[in-house]
Parts: structure tokens; C-alpha cells; sequence
């Protein structure tokens, strides 16, 4: 039998909506409409093209949005001197640094200049040690992994208990959506590359997270039969049949693996909208929050 088809586009319109009601709802009680900012340094293309969705989303869900771009060689206190601008500005709630940055920049510095208030994408360091300890929230939690998580919940699949594995350690995705499950009490692996036995690490799972940017590594035979899978992989392969000369697949063999998970995320349709609608969500908390202020 073949697994469910999380269906990310039809979640995300869903949340979108109750967003966009949401901020009606703050407007026509006289608060100003919340505002997010895109700081983008260079003309990294995949870069550009997430920033043209988000701009193009903010103003669907009723956000007024601001982009900033900078030259590929602005210096570490050009961009800080931006980031701190924004944080003093009354109509940004929220501020996007897109990632990754020009190598000569220190990634961890811009990051740290973000208020945290204002720090919606999650990545503040004071935002992920909130997150990374017992007891302690953060103000905002990094949109892909929470989008994630969001998507699991749309199972019915409790966390409590669940042997859950994520594949992958980057500090965008890996590391902090481990602490997210560790914090809803599941059992957490962590693996990667050097991992021994990935297949049967990956096949011990109820959840399974696969964030580790190679394309079809998960097969069907990694999968635990009725296992929660999202995939969070997004890789361009070449196939001539395609218009584009190239098609998109994640980190798992959907094809396989849909005869044996229960549940599944598509790639594209899946985890991919969630994080643009996370990162709205978090910017009218932002507004939200900087209200009561």
C-alpha cells in the first residue's frame, strides 16, 4: 500500500490564509501592517529567487515587505551597519539575512547584529541556545525545521516516545530541528556521512528527517514500513526529457520509498512552502510581540 502524501502547498495555503487574517485583523484594529526586510549581499541566483518568493508572499498575506541588497564585496561593517539601521527602524518587525553569505564575511557576527526581536529566520545564537536548552523558549524557531515539524503534526503521528532520525547536521536545518524533536520528547538520532550503517540507522525510524543535500541517497529498503518521512532535500539532476534540461528530486527515492513509508513528503510540494509560510508566521509574531513593547 502506498503512503500518504503530505501535501505541503495545500498546508501552507491553509496557513496563509489564517496568517492573512490575522494580520486584517491587526490592521483594522489600528496596528501598522507587519513589515519584513530581505538584507541580500551578492547576486547569488538561487538567492535571488528566495527572495523574490517571500517579497511576493509577504504582500499575498497583507506584509509589507523591504528588500536591501548589497554588493558581493560589502564589507563586514557595511552589512552589520544595514542589519542595526533595520533594528532601529520602527516598520521592520522582522529582518532576513539570506544565507549563505560571500566567504569573506563572518557569517556568525552578521547573524549576532540582528536584534532579537526582530530575528525571525531563528538563527540568532541566543535564539538557538534557547532552543537547544531544557526548560527555555525561543523567541522565534528557524522556519524549515519548524515548518518540519508542522508537517509531521498533519499525520496525526505523536512525537512522545517516537524513535525519530534526522539525516543531516547542518546548522540550518539538522541540528536545529533535532532539538525541536528532543523538545516534543522524542528519541533522537542524529547521523551523516560518517555515520556506520546509515541504511539501518534510517531504517530504526518511526520519523525520519532527511536533510543532508544528495540526491535519492534515502532508498525504499532505508525505510521503516509505516515511518514518517519528510524530506527536506532539494537537488537539480539532469534529465534530457525535461524542458528545463533538469528535474528536482529530494534526498529520498519517493518513488520507492512511498511503497513502504506511511507517510511521505513530496519533492517539490512538500517541505519547500513551509518555510516561506513559517518565516511569515514568525514576522507577524515579531510585530505582535514589538507591540506590547
Amino acid at each position: 500500500m502506498s503512503a500518504q502524501i503530505i501535501d505541503g502547498n495545500a498546508v501552507a495555503a491553509r496557513l496563509r490564509d489564517e496568517i492573512a487574517a490575522d494580520v486584517d485583523a491587526m490592521v483594522k484594529a489600528g496596528f501598522p501592517r507587519p513589515g519584513l526586510a530581505a538584507v541580500l549581499v551578492g547576486e547569488n541566483p538561487a538567492s535571488q529567487v528566495y527572495v523574490r518568493m517571500k517579497r511576493k508572499a509577504c504582500e499575498k498575506a497583507g506584509l509589507e515587505s523591504y528588500g536591501y541588497t548589497l554588493p558581493v564585496d560589502a564589507s563586514q561593517a557595511e552589512v552589520e551597519k544595514l542589519v542595526k539601521e533595520l533594528n532601529a527602524d520602527p516598520k521592520v518587525n522582522g529582518i532576513l539575512v539570506q544565507l549563505p553569505l560571500p566567504g569573506h564575511l563572518d557569517e556568525e557576527k552578521v547573524l549576532n547584529s540582528i536584534s532579537i526581536e526582530k530575528d525571525v529566520d531563528g538563527f540568532h545564537p541566543i535564539n538557538i541556545g534557547r532552543l537547544a536548552q531544557k526548560g527555555r523558549e525561543s523567541l522565534f524557531v528557524p522556519c524549515t525545521p519548524d515548518g518540519s515539524i508542522y508537517l509531521v503534526d498533519q499525520t496525526g503521528v505523536s512525537l512522545k516516545g517516537a524513535n525519530a532520525v534526522v539525516l543531516g547536521r547542518s546548522n540550518i536545518v539538522g541540528m536545529p530541528v533535532a532539538l525541536l524533536l528532543v523538545k516534543r520528547d522524542a528519541t533522537v538520532t542524529i547521523c551523516h556521512s560518517r555515520s556506520k550503517d546509515l541504511p539501518g540507522i534510517c531504517r530504526s525510524a518511526d520519523v525520519l528527517i532527511a536533510a543532508v543535500g544528495r540526491p535519492e541517497m534515502v532508498r525504499g529498503d532505508w525505510i521503516k514500513p509505516g515511518a514518517v518521512v519528510i524530506d527536506v532535500g532539494v537537488n537539480r539532476v539532469d534529465d534530457p526529457k525535461e524542458e528545463k534540461g533538469y528535474r528536482l528530486v529530494g534526498d529520498v527515492a519517493f518513488d520507492e520509498a512511498k511503497e513502504v513509508a506511511g507517510w511521505i513528503t513530496p519533492v517539490p510540494g512538500g517541505v519547500g512552502p513551509m518555510t516561506i509560510t513559517m518565516l511569515l508566521r514568525n514576522t507577524v509574531r515579531a510585530a505582535k510581540i514589538q507591540a506590547q513593547q
